[in-house]
């Protein structure tokens, strides 16, 4: 048995006729969207920390050993290897496959390495190729992740053995998680990939987040009782203290933000911390008056803000009873009409159109991002209001039952 295997490592390479900050889609260049890919928070980028390697194995059919493992490669500043059971791994008739740390004994204690992958098994129609995605946080007791039953090894003949060899792919992209803020997970070509497979999974994560607290404030306001009642509350107060309950610390909403939609298991979560990412990223620069670029009329540019950022601040933009009915009523942006894809481009439409399509699907995560952190916002400043309100009404009654006493 004769094992090949060459590698891509995420290091950021320059493209001889690709200006600095372009992406690459087939070989064409693409103008990203104004807040994709535009790090400043410092550390190393996404690109950097993004690599491909392939194994090709050759004699596959002849193999007798009980597992293999690739030669080692260097993802991110660490050492990664793939692991393969011809016969399965506690199982049988399957094919199972894992990502595993190469030098785990030589690490120091309480070493982690967080990072999503894609591993594939290629076949020679790319729309069969079999692929599969997860997000683990490596450790001491979980040094290797993966697939047992990665694929039936009775379909590894149909298609997927190329003269009697079997080529494996990973793409793998570690990331630097942060707890403060939102942040940027996924280099620009794998996460192109992750939207034509999971973008409606992020449609539906911020739809149902936007719909639930939606539907807490419309109850709010259709209470006609309580909602007179709170008018009354709110106009009665002076308009320092308005401004002052109007606002929040931006630092304690966003590490709510992570909390709420960062879970480690779930293999959306990078595509929805990136969409959250961009979204802040718009939402700041609406607050500071700038404006997107590129032929495209942006999402974003066109709705008018509930809150913004001054400094270290969320601010609510106009008085709370204006904008609870603006929260309430403001549309989702259009949906995604293609559905889950595959991993492999499968648009043969033309460049343009290709290049259409990947703007407008990045443009829908960045109003996504935004419109489900304006909401998180304004549904946490209206809850310190709401308490407020009901400590006043509390007070009230019992000022009421001890005059009713007196008497």
């Amino acid at each position: 048995m004769v094992s090949s295997a060459s590698e891509e490592a995420g290091i950021g390479k320059s493209l001889e006729g690709v200006s600095k900050g372009q992406q690459m889609e087939n070989g064409t260049p693409l103008t990203s969207p104004p807040y994709w890919d535009s790090d400043d928070d410092g550390g190393p980028k996404p690109v950097e920390l993004y690599g491909k390697y392939t194994w090709k194995i050759d004699k596959f059919s002849q193999i007798n050993k009980r597992e293999l493992r690739s030669n080692v490669f260097e993802v991110g500043g660490y050492k990664w290897y793939i692991l393969i059971y011809p016969q399965g791994c506690d199982v049988s008739s399957h094919l199972s496959l894992f990502l595993c740390v190469a030098n785990h004994d030589n690490l120091l204690p309480g070493w982690s390495h967080l990072a999503q992958f894609t591993i594939s098994v290629v076949n020679k129609d790319p729309k069969k190729s079999k692929y599969s995605d997860t997000l683990h946080h490596f450790w001491k007791k979980e040094h290797d992740w993966g697939w047992k039953k990665f694929m039936d090894l009775s379909k590894v003949v149909d298609g997927f053995l190329d003269s009697d060899t079997l080529i494996i792919k990973a793409q793998v992209q570690v990331i630097m998680e942060r707890a403060d803020r939102p942040f940027h997970c996924l280099d620009f070509q794998y996460r192109r990939e992750l939207v034509r497979v999971y973008l409606t999974d992020v449609e539906k994560i911020c739809h149902h987040f936007v719909a639930e607290r939606r539907g807490k404030l419309g109850k709010f306001i259709g209470d006609k009782a309580r909602w007179s009642s709170f008018c009354a509350f709110w106009l009665g107060i002076d308009q320092n203290s308005r401004r002052r309950m109007s606002r929040e610390k931006s630092d304690q909403i966003l590490k709510m933000v992570v909390k709420n939609f960062f879970i480690e298991k779930e293999v959306t979560s990078t595509l929805v911390m990136d969409s959250l990412y961009s979204g802040l990223k718009a939402l700041v620069g609406q607050s500071n008056g700038q404006t997107g670029k590129g032929k495209h009329l942006d999402a974003v540019e066109q709705t008018v803000p509930i809150v913004s950022m001054e400094n270290d601040m969320f601010v609510l933009v106009d008085d709370v009873l204006i904008l609870l009915e603006r929260a309430v009523l403001e549309p989702f942006p259009p949906k995604d009409e293609k559905g889950p894809q595959n991993h492999t481009n499968e648009d043969t439409s033309g460049e343009d159109t290709n290049r259409d399509s990947i703007q407008r699907d990045e443009r829908l995560l960045t109003e996504l991002g935004r419109q489900t952190i304006e909401i998180f916002v304004f549904a946490h400043i209206f809850s310190k209001i709401e308490v407020a309100y009901e400590e006043a009404v509390a007070l009230k009654k019992l000022e009421e039952l001890s005059t009713e006493e007196a008497v």
